[in-house]
């Protein structure tokens, strides 16, 4: 039972799933899939073309495969078949251009889709001769006939055109191969009709050649029109016309009529049959009329043209003087320069003004003395005769406003020795402006305004203060008066740079102390505020900077030192941006007379606590001479040694004279000589300030040691 169900089982699975792997023996795969056009892709008309479709199969064993074959034209499906077979063909048969596109195969294996074939394009050229028939060749004006144009064996999709002679009349689009056109011709002649197809080919068409010729004969209805005018010569403006226009020989008709009577674009009157018109001839009206009958599309027309005499011309509006100013007598003119004479005299005509104006002094005719107003104003005049009005074109008078006064400026800066720009312009007026520059009431320069974004800039070169006062300017935009208004006198500041600076030291610079105040004095010329700038050499930002509505400016450094010593400069400039530099001034702080006194005091003390200390340290030093030596003291100099001393005096400050004082000092009593009573001394050289006294010397006393052998002291 279990191998009962196992069989069915898979033959379910093979017929539901063919060309799967059922078992190791039922294998297929498609190799290749052609499309193939015969006899070729590029082929003329009527020529008997296929497709053929090959599938090429590899398969495990051999067993039907069944085959679905489809056919596509640009992407439209035109064939299918299934089939066992390999290979399918699909005959075109006779090939027309309609049959030209792109054409590719697909198969389906036992229904699993597979790839398609390549694309394969087919042209074919050439296109049957079109053929036109019409159902009658002699018809009337306005009848209508029947036109049909056949593309004999052709199919597709098609554009079908109709021409009268070589021009496009109609046109009409069909899917089959010959179309229809319903034709009425409303004039007589004898026309010639053609028509000529295209085929459409997605992208593109192909058009035919051209039918064959067929003449249409037309016949003219006995129908006339009548146009009559009255009077139709020498006509003059004003005359009556009286016009009429109607249909003769019209018959019963279906078709629908109307007559019109029309001059210019203008329809005058309409009616059936006769239609009849009243006016008066005007010069500015339309020189023709038209009588047009209309029936069905049959158009008939009549036309007259008549020539209107101008009575009069249209008057013509001026004014007087042509530049008019507020509240100026101003004379309007108001004529008409022709006017027929053989119908009409001047004296005829008569003028008026429009708005009137009060008042209106008419010195003659068409003349007109008025006040010009304030604003702008609009005039017209009207001539008059016979009835028929004739007015003027606009006159638009502006009268024009005085200039006022004008007004003299600088722009920018005036800088002595540079280009100055001058100003010279008026509050109101109307243009154009002339503005004229004068210098000392010498002309210099003219410039003339036009447009109010412009301004009068006059360029000037001034070498003195002084002259910038000399210039005044003129403003004028009237011609007819000779006085014209000038402005004032140029009053503006001439920025003078300054040529030099100058930098001094208070107090000066030989007296400067410590703990002193330094003021440094800059002075510059040039036409203030000036910039003062002061500097200490070796540091190139600015110790200090003002402003100054003078000429010249101080800084103080309040208790020097020091430390500021050292070269000061100063720099000054205005408006201009002009720097000037002064030269260097050195400073040098001295010291206090105190603190040189104090110095001097210490350094005295210094010198004789150290000669004080010199003669402690010689005192201490004892000179131990012999006993029996004699002491010898001088008391006097050589005499060399006292020019020496005389020449160093007078160069030395006056201090008391040193004096030398030798001393000598017994030796001890030999023994052998006997005793004797005596001092022990030892030798020493002392040294002493003299003022004018003998130093203080130890003498031996020879009362009181008895030593009788000793030299006797030298005055």
């Amino acid at each position: 039972m279990g191998l009962l169900i196992l069989l069915t089982s898979t033959l379910l699975y093979s017929y539901f799933h063919p060309g799967r792997v059922v078992d190791a023996q039922r294998l297929f795969i498609l190799k290749d899939i052609t499309l193939t056009i015969e006899p070729s892709k590029d082929v003329k008309r009527g020529t008997n073309v296929s497709l053929r479709c090959k599938a090429t199969v590899s398969q495990s064993e051999t067993w039907e495969l069944r085959r679905e074959y489809t056919v596509y034209k640009d992407n439209n499906l035109i064939y299918n078949k299934t089939s066992i077979s390999e290979e399918i063909l699909y005959p075109l048969g006779e090939a027309r251009v309609a049959n030209s596109g792109k054409y590719r195969c697909e198969i389906n294996i036992d229904d699993k889709p597979q790839r398609p074939s390549e694309t394969q394009k087919l042209t074919v050229t050439g296109l049957s001769k079109p053929q036109l028939r019409l159902n009658k060749g002699v018809v009337k004006e306005g009848e209508e006939i029947t036109a049909t144009c056949i593309a004999p064996g052709e199919m597709g999709s098609f554009f079908f055109y109709i021409y009268e002679d070589s021009n496009e009349i109609k046109e009409k689009q069909v899917s089959s191969n010959q179309a229809e056109f319903k034709l009425r011709f409303s004039s007589v002649n004898r026309r010639r009709i053609h028509c000529t197809y295209t085929v459409l080919i997605t992208p593109y068409s192909v058009k035919s050649e051209e039918s064959n010729n067929v003449t249409v004969s037309v016949k003219e209805l006995p129908i006339t029109i009548d146009l009559d005018i009255d009077p139709v010569t020498r006509v003059y403006e004003g005359d009556q016309l009286n016009i009429l226009c109607k249909v003769n020989g019209l018959q019963h008709s279906d078709e629908s009529v109307r007559l019109l009577l029309i001059q210019g674009i203008q329809i005058l009157s309409s009616g059936l049959t006769n239609v009849s018109h009243s006016m008066v001839a005007q010069a500015n009206y339309a020189e023709e009329f038209e009588c047009k009958f209309e029936m069905g599309n049959v158009v008939k027309t009549a036309t007259k043209t008549i020539s209107v005499i101008e009575l009069f011309s249209a008057p013509t509006l001026t004014v007087s003087p042509d530049e008019v100013f507020q509240r100026d007598d101003v004379t309007l003119t108001c004529k008409s320069e022709s006017y027929a004479s053989e119908r009409l005299s001047e004296d005829e005509l008569t003028y008026t003004l429009d708005p009137p104006q009060t008042p209106q002094t008419p010195s003659r005719k068409g003349v007109f003395s008025v006040k010009s107003l304030r604003i702008e104003t609009n005039y017209t005049c009207v001539a008059e005769a016979m009835r028929i009005k004739k007015r003027s074109k606009t006159l638009t008078v502006r009268p024009k406003i005085f200039v006022s006064t004008p007004k003299i400026s600088v722009v920018g800066r005036a800088i002595l020795g540079q280009p100055v720009k001058i100003l010279c312009q008026s509050d109101i007026g109307s243009l154009p402006i002339n503005y004229t520059l004068f210098k000392d009431f010498v002309e210099v320069s003219t410039i003339s305004i036009n447009r109010s974004s412009q301004q009068a800039h006059f360029e000037v070169n001034i070498t003195s203060p002084e002259d910038i006062k000399q210039y005044i300017c003129e403003a004028s935009n009237n011609h007819r008066h000779n006085k014209q208004p000038l402005s004032e006198k140029l009053n503006a500041i001439v920025i003078v740079p300054p040529s030099y600076a100058e930098l001094m030291a208070v107090p000066d610079e030989s007296g400067i102390y410590e703990g002193d105040d330094l003021y440094l004095l800059c002075r510059a010329d040039g036409t203030p505020p000036v910039t003062f700038k002061w500097y200490h050499v070796g540091n190139n930002l600015p110790l200090y900077t003002n402003t100054s509505n003078d000429y010249s400016s101080s800084y103080q450094v309040p208790s020097v030192s020091k430390e500021h010593n050292g070269r000061y400069y100063c720099e000054a400039f205005n408006h201009v941006n002009k720097v000037v530099r002064s030269e260097e001034v050195t400073i040098e702080v001295q010291m206090v007379l105190w603190k040189k006194a104090l110095i001097g005091g210490f350094c005295l003390l210094a010198v004789s606590v150290l000669v004080v200390v010199c003669v402690l340290c010689f005192r201490s030093k004892r000179v131990v001479m012999d006993s029996g030596a004699a002491v010898s003291v001088w008391t006097k100099r050589p005499p060399e040694e006292d020019v020496a001393i005389d020449e160093e005096s007078s160069m030395v400050t006056k201090e008391p004279d040193v004096e030398y004082t030798e001393v000598v000092h017994p030796r001890p009593v030999d023994p052998a000589r006997g005793p004797a009573d005596y001092h022990d001394y030892h030798g020493s050289v002392e040294y002493a300030e003299l003022n004018g006294e003998q130093p203080e010397v130890n003498h031996y006393h020879p009362e009181v040691n008895n030593f009788q052998d000793l030299p006797m002291p030298v005055d």
